[in-house]
């Protein structure tokens, strides 16, 4: 089996809701969707997720090999970017690519990709997060009703602008998911808008009334000290790594022994999971992925022996993906289909050129301005 080119797609996800955090919030409900479709000379072809829009930069080393060498084939694709470096839009084409190689490989074998990875149980614990910064009390209590239907127990919110806000809505989800947990698992996430010292004030304000499990990116995702600083000053577990490219952007946070959660993007591939999982293991660490759509990770997640919980963002898939897998029992429940157990209906998506998503101008991925250094969270010129 030969590699010999691929196709880019691009879909939409309709969330029903607006979608956001603390650095801001989409404009409308509709999110795009990169589709990576790997084809080969026997007809079969391989499906990855993840913007790609570097994918000509690295696709020629891959072009001509077998697939099922994908773990090598990874290497050299790092290797093939090694003098201009490989973070960013070219790890996130490497990621998808990666994801493609994988579900060939297990496609190849007639097998789904959980069982390919040696995993005994398809069931994947997971955690309800509804990104949910843009939603009023309401609606954010209707939201993670839809969770606790599916059994889950524990939920993350979305904060760090209004703390009398944000403790309000924690025990609401608290409340909705204590019908499936005595002691629901209650997560928050700054998504890096803190300073160190903002850290710990606002989360030790919080566990005066409200047990966390954990605090994810409460300073800038590099900042080993600062990530230190705050481990030290709060009860609730750290979390981080979600935007890390490469186990050499880890190291320095477990060397300051400055994190509790080692998090992983689905849009970096199967193989960086792996790697980082066996680096976190190494370091008596659990490792939780952070979710994209149709949870690709979710197969090597049921495959490491230190996963913790799989973030899950919402219960439909994508426009035009069918996804082999349910959420039962507060988690991912993998299928039976080869592979990631993901099918494209390439008429109901158009295909165009990969292309990096256009640069934003406002929403949760742009960093705001004065991010960590105002002297309020809830300055009046910058409130959502």
């Amino acid at each position: 089996m030969k590699i010999t080119g691929y196709r880019s797609l691009i879909t939409g996800h309709d969330w029903g809701r607006r979608i956001g955090d603390a650095n801001g919030v989409m404009p409308r409900p509709l999110t795009d969707v990169h589709v990576l479709i790997v084809e080969t000379d026997t007809g079969l072809e391989g499906v990855g997720v993840g913007p790609h829009g570097d994918i000509d930069r690295v696709f020629a080393v891959v072009r001509g090999q077998d697939p099922r060498g994908v773990t090598a084939l990874y290497d050299r694709m790092l290797a093939g970017v090694f003098k201009t470096g490989h973070a960013g839009a070219t790890f996130g084409a490497i990621g998808a690519i990666d994801m493609a190689l994988w579900d060939l490989k297990a496609k190849a074998a007639a097998e789904p990709l959980w069982r390919t990875l040696g995993a005994l149980d398809r069931f994947v614990p997971g955690y309800a997060s509804g990104l949910d910064m843009a939603l009023d009390d309401d609606a954010l209590v209707a939201l993670y009703t839809e969770f606790a239907d599916r059994g889950f127990a524990a939920g993350k919110l979305k904060g760090g602008r209004d703390l009398e806000h944000d403790l309000r809505r924690l025990e609401a989800i608290r409340d909705v998911l204590g019908r499936n947990s005595r002691r629901p698992a209650l997560m928050f996430d700054a998504n890096e808008s803190w300073n160190r010292s903002q850290a710990v004030r606002y989360v030790t304000a919080l566990e005066r009334t409200v047990d966390l499990t954990w605090i994810e990116e409460p300073v800038r995702r590099w900042d080993a000290a600062g990530l230190a600083s705050v481990r030290r000053g709060i009860r609730a577990a750290v979390a981080t790594g979600e935007n890390l490219t490469g186990l050499e952007q880890y190291r320095p946070l477990l060397d300051a022994d400055a994190v509790d959660i080692v998090q992983v993007g689905n849009v970096w591939g199967i193989t960086h999971f792996l790697r980082v999982a066996a680096l976190a293991h190494g370091h008596d660490l659990p490792v939780s992925p952070v979710a994209y759509h149709a949870n690709p990770l979710a197969h090597a997640a049921a495959a490491v022996p230190n996963h913790l919980a799989f973030e899950v963002q919402g219960l439909t898939p994508p426009i035009g993906l069918a996804v082999d897998q349910e959420y039962e029992d507060g988690g991912i429940v993998l299928g039976d289909e080869p592979g990631i157990g993901i099918r494209v209906d390439e008429k109901h998506i158009s295909a165009v050129r990969a292309a990096d998503p256009p640069a934003a101008v406002e929403g949760p991925h742009v960093r705001p301005g004065r991010a960590g250094l105002r002297l309020t969270p809830d300055s009046p010129r910058e409130r959502l």
